[in-house]
């Protein structure tokens, strides 16, 4: 039951031409444009860190605003409603969802890899292959977390209208386009302090340096991943 839940759930969101948008093609355009164009300033290795951005800006598209998007218009449709009135168990459902949303994380990876190789970057040690999947599925579950407290909350328009703003806001000022150093200190204690910032950090230590990340950004990811949840487990509706 499992299994064939989180096939529905990938295939659901590999067939939305949105979600391929927001997945893929703008992660992939930025790569591009961040790894070749003197526009933004991006620390040397260029392409390295232009990698380590994108993939977590990946995460953030798939785990947050998809997740967001998707279960506000699940909640409006019924479709939470006529789920739970079968034998699937809630649990499951919950489940089935992370795993889709790793399966579709999974597949945004291997295509901004293969682009970036393609752009000159250079595979790290297997230690840092190791932390960075480890840093991966750590960010999808916390932004996942974060995605279902948005979307299992709230009204499915105003889920929509905020996932993409919140999308947009963590990509200018959130520590993804700008990392922390380029922004004035006051600004960087804050975007210092968000998920989006400590993975973007935590993953050029790994895919970069080929390093363990700071252990600062591991708990800043684990300490928004555990409150979403659970506020999300008591907000979280139906319909």
């Amino acid at each position: 039951m499992l299994l064939a839940q989180a096939r529905t759930e990938t295939v659901l969101t590999l067939r939305n031409g949105e979600q391929i948008l927001l997945t893929v093609l703008i992660p992939v355009a930025l790569l591009l444009a961040m790894g070749l164009l003197d526009v933004i300033p991006v620390p040397e290795p260029r392409v390295g860190s232009a990698t380590a951005r994108i993939l977590a800006l990946a995460v953030i598209s798939s785990a947050f605003t998809g997740q967001a998007i998707a279960l506000g218009f699940d909640r409006r449709y019924g479709v939470l409603k006529r789920l739970a009135a079968t034998a699937l168990p809630r649990w499951l459902l919950v489940a089935g969802r992370v795993a889709a949303a790793l399966s579709v994380v999974a597949v945004q990876v291997t295509i901004i890899a293969v682009v970036a190789l393609l752009m000159g970057w250079r595979l790290p040690s297997a230690t840092g292959v190791l932390w960075a999947v480890v840093l991966i599925v750590l960010g999808t579950l916390s932004f996942g977390a974060l995605g279902v407290l948005l979307g299992g909350a709230l009204r499915a328009e105003i889920v929509l209208a905020l996932a993409n703003i919140v999308w947009f806001g963590l990509l200018l000022v959130g520590g993804l386009s700008l990392g922390v150093d380029s922004l004035p200190t006051w600004l960087a204690t804050v975007v210092d302090a968000l998920p989006s910032a400590a993975l973007a950090q935590a993953l050029h230590d790994a895919v970069v340096d080929g390093a363990a990340p700071g252990l600062g950004h591991v708990t800043v990811l684990v300490a928004w991943g555990v409150a979403a949840g659970a506020l999300a487990t008591r907000t979280t509706k139906l319909g």
